[in-house]
């Protein structure tokens, strides 16, 4: 292990090994061995520590069937913290094992696209002639569909349509507050987000000028480095988040506003990536002190804007996403705001805090079980019978609706923030 840093062996020996985390973890339901749970990962990481395990296949394999939910975190009575142990471990197989020609191109691809917006939008061009001349369709009709690799064909099964907003940013760069002028707020767009989603940028930037806030939007913003990170590129990370800091200590913002979860809890951690960059450690403090998931910060400061009722009744399932829940601790925030919407009734679900399989590029990754998860999840939310899924986080999003899709079902799945944007009385126009 010469090319990554060990993993800190105190954070090792806080686990006692009671095994409360083995309940609440996903890749444990589904697979059932005690070397896919935390606890059984915890033995391994100790082990490789302790030169007494080496990085083989079958070893790395249960790392990466961590889904990287936090679910554990939230659960551990010793307080354990997994989250980090993951992350330094996920470094250490990247620097240090080969993966297989297949699964090293499709990570190439993965982390040479996705995290930058303008090179996905080249993509987004024979995608876009993909579904319009219903290739998939084609494939499926005629058998070639089950001859693609299982994960060629997960990326595919989760590709939401590709709209005329894919293509360009449509969001001025300062959008004035509607009223008094109450703070000076950044929004970070995301990547996947700003192409596949563009509406929930859209409507936070309504919901939040029409709360007094003056909204700018940095045109030069990039990735914030949470697909890398939680995939131990920690070098591509820690340079993605460096950009970040600076395209929004330049904007000169009270709060830097994220509405994706996986992508606010990795912004809230960037004094941890960057704690060891003597230019910017000091810088990257600052930044995280003003980073706030927009339920957090609505919910913080208040709603001025007067709410309308969108329809006479409206059954609404918040979704918790992991990052939200078990990364940031935020729970009741979005279900705080959404009850503020006349004539909506929220209903809960079990199994709230199971994760959806999503997982950042998990559903692409390990599809298998991602598809399972997915297939529990989508039952739970459709218990209650709802009109509408809620969800904070794009990549849930996909996720779920992809299983609706296979269990024929068409409840609309939206943003918090676009039933909010919705129901204001004077929506900007």
């Amino acid at each position: 292990m010469t090319n990554s840093p060990p993993i800190n062996p105190q954070l090792i020996d806080a686990c006692v090994h009671c095994g409360f985390c083995l309940a609440t973890c996903p890749s444990y339901r589904v697979i059932g061995k005690e070397t896919d749970s935390p606890r059984g990962r915890i033995y391994l990481m100790d082990a490789i520590n302790r030169r007494e395990v080496q990085l083989t296949s079958p070893v790395v394999d249960h790392f990466d069937t961590c889904l990287g939910c936090l679910a554990c975190v939230t659960t551990c009575p010793s307080g354990v913290q997994y989250d980090q142990l993951i992350s330094a471990t996920r470094v250490q197989v990247e620097s240090n094992y080969a993966r297989s020609p297949f699964d090293f191109l499709l990570r190439w691809f993965i982390f040479h696209i996705f995290p930058y917006p303008q090179r996905m939008r080249w993509l987004l061009y024979p995608l876009w002639l993909y579904q319009k001349l219903g290739l998939e369709s084609l494939l499926r009709s005629v058998g070639l569909w089950q001859l693609l690799p299982h994960r060629l064909q997960a990326m595919a099964s989760i590709l939401p349509p590709v709209t005329e907003e894919a293509f360009r940013d449509w969001l001025p760069t300062v959008v004035p507050a509607q009223g008094e002028k109450r703070y000076r707020v950044g929004v970070i767009l995301g990547c996947v987000q700003r192409l596949f989603q563009p509406q929930v940028n859209e409507a936070t930037v309504k919901v939040l000028a029409a709360n007094g806030c003056e909204v700018v939007i940095p045109p030069r913003q990039g990735c914030c480095g949470a697909l890398s990170h939680h995939q131990g590129q920690s070098q591509q990370a820690q340079q993605l988040a460096r950009e970040m800091i600076d395209c929004f200590t330049a904007a000169q913002v009270d709060y830097v506003i994220i509405n994706a979860a996986g992508c606010g809890h990795t912004l809230k951690e960037y004094h941890h990536l960057l704690a060891a960059d003597p230019q910017y450690k000091d810088k990257a403090k600052d930044f995280v002190t003003k980073v706030r998931d927009v339920h957090e910060f609505l919910d913080t400061v208040g709603m001025t804007a007067k709410l309308k009722p969108i329809a006479a009744s409206l059954k609404v399932v918040y979704q918790d996403a992991c990052h939200l829940l078990h990364g940031q601790r935020i729970s009741l925030p979005p279900r705080r705001l959404l009850r503020q919407i006349p004539q909506v009734e929220l209903a809960e679900i079990v199994d709230n805090a199971l994760c959806c399989g999503s997982a950042g590029v998990y559903n692409i990754l390990q599809p298998q079980v991602a598809e399972e998860l997915g297939r529990q999840k989508v039952q739970n939310l459709l218990a209650p019978q709802p009109d509408v899924i809620a969800s904070p986080n794009v990549g849930c999003a996909l996720q779920i609706r992809k299983h609706l899709a296979l269990q024929n079902r068409n409840v609309p799945v939206l943003h918090p923030v676009e039933l909010l944007a919705r129901s204001l009385q004077n929506p900007l126009s």
